[in-house]
C-alpha cells in the first residue's frame, strides 16, 4: 500500500480535544439535571429520618460536575500533540459502522419479524459479509443458534421473547 493511501486510511476523523470537550459538556449537563431534580426532592438531613431522597444523588452529581469542569478546562487548555492526537481514524470508524448499522437494523426488525427471525438474519448477514463463510455453515448457524435460544428461553426458562408472524405461523408461541 502506498504511503498516501495509508495516511488517508489512518487519518483522524476526529481528534481527542473536541471529543473530550463534548463528553465533559454532556456530563456537566447530566450533573445539572440531577442537581436540579435532587433539590426538588430535598437534599438536606431530616431529623429522625436521615437523608432526604435527593441527598446522595445531589452530592454525587456535585462531584461529577466538579470532575467534568476539571476535564472541560483541561481539554480547552490542551495544546500541541495532545490536542491533535487522533480519537478515531476513518478506517476504524468505518469498522465500527460495519457493526453498528446492522445492529440498529436488527433491533428495529425485532418488532416486525420477532427476535428469532431477526437473530437468524443478523447472524447470517454477519457470517456472509464479514466472516465470508460458506452458505451451508451460514444457514446452519443462522438457524441453529436462534432455535437453541428459543428452546432455552421459551421452554426451559419459560421467558417469552418477542415473536413475529413466522414464529406464530410455525406454532412457536
Amino acid at each position: 500500500m502506498s504511503d498516501s493511501k495509508e495516511t488517508q486510511e489512518s487519518a483522524a476523523l476526529v481528534t481527542n480535544r473536541p471529543v473530550d470537550i463534548a463528553v465533559a459538556l454532556i456530563f456537566l449537563s447530566l450533573s445539572a439535571i440531577v442537581i436540579f431534580d435532587s433539590n426538588r426532592l430535598g437534599v438536606g438531613w431530616r431529623d429522625g429520618e436521615g437523608p432526604a431522597p435527593g441527598y446522595f444523588p445531589f452530592y454525587i452529581a456535585v462531584a461529577m460536575a466538579g470532575a467534568s469542569l476539571v476535564n472541560l478546562v483541561r481539554a480547552i487548555r490542551t495544546s500541541g500533540d495532545d490536542a491533535t492526537e487522533s480519537f478515531v481514524s476513518k478506517q476504524s470508524f468505518g469498522r465500527v459502522l460495519q457493526v453498528l448499522i446492522p445492529t440498529i437494523v436488527y433491533v428495529g426488525l425485532i418488532k416486525y419479524v420477532g427476535i428469532y427471525v431477526a437473530s437468524a438474519l443478523f447472524i447470517m448477514c454477519f457470517m456472509v459479509v464479514l466472516g465470508r463463510e460458506g452458505i451451508l455453515r451460514t444457514v446452519g448457524v443462522g438457524v441453529g443458534v436462534p432455535l437453541a435460544l428459543f428452546f432455552m428461553f421459551e421452554r426451559w426458562f419459560l421467558v417469552p421473547l418477542p415473536k413475529g408472524p413466522l414464529e406464530v405461523l410455525l406454532g412457536f408461541n
